[in-house]
């Protein structure tokens, strides 16, 4: 089969096409026929050579894909071969097939395509595990996102929304603000030109938001904690802007708040599987109704994985990039 492989680390132009045997699914998996996988940041990290896959996961890049499933381990019972799915990988969504563990297999939701289901799992998987999980969003609370227009953002924002909580935002551009308060922010912040910590003051009669989604890291660690409510919660799942940072302990001491963070990628498949019942109960059904809608701002075939990568790295998409392997 074909797939993206990274040689060796470096820019966009580092993926190249390679040739690999096509993968065989263990008792517990399935072999999916893909159509269209998802680009994501941790893909753009693996390629420069700062995020490696766990063991046991392939060496090139892709954490989630769509497609149709063409073989099934003995012992799976959920799938059968000619499902349309989706599923949340631990790499190897670059490819024309790939084999998962059932358990992180998604039914594709509604009438979305495959393009668009291949934009899902990634996002929603972390959303849910963060916002939710770690972040214990409760009814009646507030939450912030920052980077609102990205893959990761959309998907919060339109979450969020559609079950009834505020959600404030941030992003780089006024035409990206108005983009993020269309799929559902009571307010986005142009952290540009804006501060967001007076802002969220000011949105929240000085008493902060409950929860914070954050994928800045090190230098929004101090101002992060600013915009928190006491009892609140900072949910920290990426270091864009680096892995340190200074904190006021005092505040976080007297307002009892929480710092935690997760990386979905590492964890076990028993994780995983509890996710995803989670969101087949609550946003498949979203979803299939249309109440939130996947955002593709972007489609680039398989080959052109490099354009793709030099697109998401230029930070002027909203929504997601995906790769068409078809």
């Amino acid at each position: 089969m074909k797939i993206i492989d990274v040689p060796q680390p470096g820019g966009p132009e580092a993926l190249v096409v390679a040739q690999r045997p096509t993968p065989v699914p263990q008792d517990t998996e399935v072999l999916i026929e893909i159509a269209a996988a998802g680009v994501n940041r941790a893909d753009v990290l693996q390629r420069k050579g700062h995020y490696p896959p766990p063991p046991g996961a392939p060496s090139y890049p892709g954490l989630e894909a769509a497609g149709v499933i063409a073989a099934v381990g003995s012992a799976v019972r959920e799938f059968k071969v000619g499902d349309q799915v989706c599923a949340l990988l631990q790499g190897g969504g670059y490819a024309e097939y790939c084999t998962v563990d059932e358990g992180q297999v998604l039914p594709i939701p509604g009438t979305l395509s495959m393009l668009e289901a291949a934009s899902l799992p990634e996002a929603y998987f972390t959303v849910w595990s963060n916002v939710f999980g770690f972040g214990r969003l409760q009814p009646g609370e507030t939450l912030l996102v920052h980077g609102g227009s990205s893959g990761i953002g959309v998907a919060a924002i339109q979450l969020a929304s559609a079950l009834g909580y505020t959600v404030f935002t941030t992003a780089g551009t006024d035409d990206k603000c108005r983009f993020c308060e269309q799929l559902g922010a009571k307010r986005a912040i142009n952290y540009k030109t804006q501060d967001f910590v007076q802002m969220i003051a000011e949105q929240t009669g000085k008493r902060g938001v409950d929860v914070l989604l954050d994928m800045v890291g090190g230098s929004y660690l101090s101002r992060n904690i600013s915009c928190l409510a006491p009892e609140g919660r900072l949910v920290i799942i990426a270091t864009q802007s680096g892995s340190k940072g200074e904190a006021d302990l005092l505040r976080i001491l007297q307002r009892r708040l929480v710092v935690t963070g997760s990386a979905l990628r590492p964890r076990e498949v028993a994780f995983k599987r509890a996710i995803k019942a989670q969101l087949l109960d609550v946003v498949w059904p979203l979803l299939a109704r249309g109440a939130i809608k996947p955002i593709v701002d972007r489609v680039f075939p398989l080959d052109r994985a490099s354009d793709a990568h030099a697109y998401m790295e230029s930070s002027v998409h909203r929504g997601k990039i995906v790769l068409d392997t078809k």
